[in-house]
């Protein structure tokens, strides 16, 4: 087999573990454990497991002048990023936070053509305004079952958590360009951790574990493990083989396998107001990315 089709295997993996993952960490926060002590512990686990993976990788030395860049990083990609994310999701549904993360690729052009000065086209320009005005009807009337209690804040943070990814893309390329991705990772992981430890210590601290039940820490487990380091490498190995624009079209797999999951274990539900939601937000992304075909 090819490394491109690899590649390719890799990427779609990655989509299936993030789609399962929206209703696996449903399934921990808030009962057992709150939003952000949850990130705490995600954090600082996958922190051990990037800096055990770096002994055995090639060594390389960072800039000092690379560190505020690597800071900005920590910040939109694992503190501001994961807290909005998971505060989020223990407030709305997984087939609800699915759908408003595939508003991410937009974002990031959006932020490109801002901060990077890239020209949009007028058919681009339309995407975006649709995808908006899907992301705007599920945040405001895409209420949800189970234990989704108060969908609309959620719906909110996810969305404020997709934007901060946005920037974490625009930030972390030139790190991507210049040194070895575990080189830089670990740093990132070491001061997201820092920066998410005030917010998340309490609720970590007060979590009792012995009234844990033994599959809710196999969830756990597999939130730290797989979703968040396993995922890293895979889309490590994905991105040396295709084009960043080529990765990014897999987040748009994300809300099928998070809708086939919850509705199978019957932890959500559609509506006329998410799959409406998910049209719009589809066919705007659709535009935005019609501009370049995929590698």
């Amino acid at each position: 087999m090819s490394k491109r089709n690899l590649a390719l295997i890799g990427a779609t993996i990655v989509s299936i573990i993030y789609g399962v993952t929206f209703t696996i960490a449903k399934d921990v926060m808030p009962l057992y454990i709150d939003a952000y002590g949850f990130i705490l512990l995600r954090v600082g686990g996958s922190v051990l497991l990037f800096w055990l993976a770096w002994l055995f990788m090639p060594k390389e030395k960072i800039a000092l002048n690379d560190f505020p860049r690597i800071i900005a990083a920590a910040f939109f990609g694992v503190a501001l990023n994961m807290l909005t994310f998971f505060k989020g999701l223990s407030l709305t549904s997984p087939i609800s936070a699915s759908v408003i993360m595939v508003s991410t690729p937009m974002i990031v052009l959006t932020l490109s053509a801002i901060i990077m000065k890239e020209r949009m086209q007028k058919r681009m320009l339309f995407g975006i305004i649709l995808g908006l005005i899907g992301t705007a009807f599920l945040i405001l009337y895409g209420k949800s079952i189970g234990s989704a209690t108060n969908a609309s804040l959620g719906n909110f943070l996810v969305l404020v958590n997709a934007i901060s990814y946005g920037f974490y893309l625009i930030i972390v390329k030139k790190l991507m360009d210049k040194y070895n991705a575990f080189t830089f990772v670990k740093w990132i992981y070491l001061f997201g951790f820092i920066m998410v430890l005030p917010f998340g210590w309490s609720q970590f601290h007060s979590v009792e574990w012995a009234l844990v039940p033994m599959d809710i820490c196999w969830k756990i487990a597999f939130v730290v493990v797989i979703s968040t380091f396993l995922t890293y490498l895979l889309n490590l190995l994905s991105m040396k083989e295709l084009k960043p624009t080529t990765v990014a079209v897999f987040i748009y797999l994300q809300p099928l396998f998070a809708t086939i999951f919850a509705i199978g274990l019957g932890k959500d539900e559609l509506s006329l107001v998410k799959i409406g939601s998910a049209v719009l937000i589809f066919l705007g992304v659709y535009l935005v990315t019609q501009k370049k075909s995929v590698q």
